[in-house]
């Protein structure tokens, strides 16, 4: 097995796990506005798209921009893996209170113990190390884009979300959370 076929292993067993998991999540009590979500979801999917896109129809006509060698090719695998593991961590703390979309349940709170202590987002944050893991190992301008994008549409939904759960939840306690622990990436500003 190649680090390439690994990556897409690791990316194939996270997706297939991720979706099946989404039978346990409680039903959303409110919503934001339907038409809040689409940019997001279309920028998140298309640099989806790029990013992966090495490894499917366009492989034949794929540049490479650098080679990192095997080794540090195996490595990244790695990282990719344990990006997804801290996303899962962060979904199992959640618990029935995660949802794909931005949402508020029944008896929602803020969490902010495990994961959510460390970052305000961490299933994008572990998503985001597996996507920019992909991306070095690639070393593809169509990854780099799908990185971007994917990290853009990520950063477009956790402010809509933290503007949602702030509106719902009360701004005293998500502000205080929000001056505690950084948006997405560990030790980073608190109140992005």
């Amino acid at each position: 097995m190649t680090p390439q076929f690994a990556i897409i292993v690791v990316w194939g067993l996270w997706a297939a796990s991720w979706v099946a998991a989404a039978l346990w999540s409680d039903p959303a009590a409110q919503r934001p506005a339907l038409g809040e979500a689409w940019l997001y979801r279309i920028v998140t999917i298309v640099g989806a798209f790029l990013l992966l896109a090495w490894f499917g129809p366009l492989y034949a006509v794929r540049v490479r921009l650098w080679d990192v060698g095997q080794g540090i090719e195996w490595a990244l695998v790695a990282v990719a893996a344990l990006g997804f593991a801290f996303a899962w961590w962060a979904r199992l703390h959640l618990g029935r209170l995660w949802s794909s979309s931005v949402t508020k349940k029944a008896d929602h709170r803020v969490i902010d113990t495990g994961p959510y202590a460390i970052v305000r987002h961490p299933i994008y944050t572990g998503i985001l190390a597996a996507v920019f893991a992909t991306t070095i190992a690639q070393g593809s301008p169509a990854a780099i884009a799908g990185a971007l994008l994917m990290t853009f549409g990520f950063w477009i939904k956790a402010r809509l979300e933290e503007r949602f759960l702030r509106e719902q939840l009360g701004s005293g306690a998500y502000d205080s959370y929000r001056r505690k622990v950084p948006m997405l990436i560990p030790f980073g500003p608190k109140s992005a």
